[in-house]
């Protein structure tokens, strides 16, 4: 039986990936799949003028229904996918982006491709590509890959920068696109010679401990473990409580348990997002924790800092970004 290659590719910006993934394609005679294909040629056939400038615009709108309108939920994101599982059908296929290597993992024929480089090395890239500045170069790096992996978090819930998703990371650094081709052809030909999946398709599913739920007290906890998800901060909600006062007896009269607990900083977070009376007594909870337990480490976050932070990360759907 022979199987289909499936070649995806990840990149960072300006890593080199894009020319990367152009020109194997044209050596291997692959069809090549990227963002601009399918917004010219599969997206317009189920989006109007208006999603397509959505879609260009912003990854959330990948994952909004199609069609409001009737029963059927099928999301961007999904068509695409069904899209790519289609012509992986019948075509061999090089995929750049659009979380591909998370649609093929368990493809038998796929083969996943990670291209990184130095920030340095990006930075010069755009400078001399762009004529941009150290500081604008910088930026526009910080933003782009965000984006990229942000696309991969919100259709998929992977970590885009999870080198276990790849068979290879290849850092272009000091390499030309000659050797760097050469370097994955061997892989490809290799592969091709024994296909296997990248995972097992018997263990889809996510570990139990990650699909625990909670019982937020509020909805600003839920919306602030999203931005901790999607920067892969372990986190655990309300595992301590701490004894502030006691009565004449020894027994607590009044305890203060922080909202979350960062695990890898060793610090407990407090939200506040209520009125002024409350604000005020969750402050005193936190000076009275600083005073008798002056090891433990706690911050507060102001309802204008968890405001900008909702903004920033878009959990409030108002503002939008470009998805690649």
């Amino acid at each position: 039986m022979n199987i289909l290659q499936i070649i995806t590719i990840s990149r960072q910006t300006a890593s080199g990936g894009d020319e990367i993934a152009e020109e194997l394609a044209n050596r291997l005679g692959l069809k090549l799949i990227n963002r601009d294909f399918i917004l010219k040629n599969w997206l317009p056939q189920v989006a109007d003028e208006h999603q397509l400038h959505m879609l260009q615009q912003s990854s959330k709108f990948y994952t909004k229904a199609i069609d409001n309108k009737s029963d059927n939920n099928q999301t961007f994101a999904d068509y695409i996918e069904k899209k790519l599982i289609e012509l992986a059908e019948t075509q061999n296929l090089l995929i750049v982006g659009l979380g591909s290597q998370v649609i093929f993992r368990h493809h038998p024929g796929g083969i996943h491709i990670k291209i990184a480089a130095s920030q340095e090395q990006r930075i010069k890239k755009l400078n001399k590509k762009y004529g941009l500045p150290r500081e604008q170069a910088e930026r526009s790096i910080e933003l782009s890959d965000r984006k990229r992996r942000r696309y991969v978090w919100r259709v998929f819930n992977e970590d885009w920068s999870d080198l276990t998703l790849y068979h290879i990371s290849l850092n272009s650094d000091g390499l030309s696109t000659e050797q760097a081709l050469t370097i994955l052809m061997s892989l490809i030909d290799f592969k091709k010679e024994n296909p296997e999946p990248l995972a097992d398709p018997e263990k889809k599913e996510k570990p139990e401990k990650e699909k625990t739920e909670y019982n937020f007290a509020h909805p600003s906890e839920k919306e602030f473990a999203k931005i901790l998800d999607m920067h892969h901060i372990k986190w655990k909600y309300e595992p301590t409580e701490f004894p502030l006062e006691w009565d004449a007896e020894g027994n607590i009269r009044m305890g203060f348990r922080p909202d979350f607990y960062l695990t890898e900083y060793d610090t407990y977070i407090e939200l506040t997002t209520m009125n002024r009376k409350y604000v005020t007594e969750k402050n005193k909870k936190v000076r009275l924790l600083q005073e008798i337990y002056p090891h433990i480490n706690i911050k507060i976050v102001y309802k204008k800092d968890f405001n900008s932070l909702i903004d920033k990360f878009e959990l409030n759907g108002n503002s939008e970004e470009e998805n690649k």
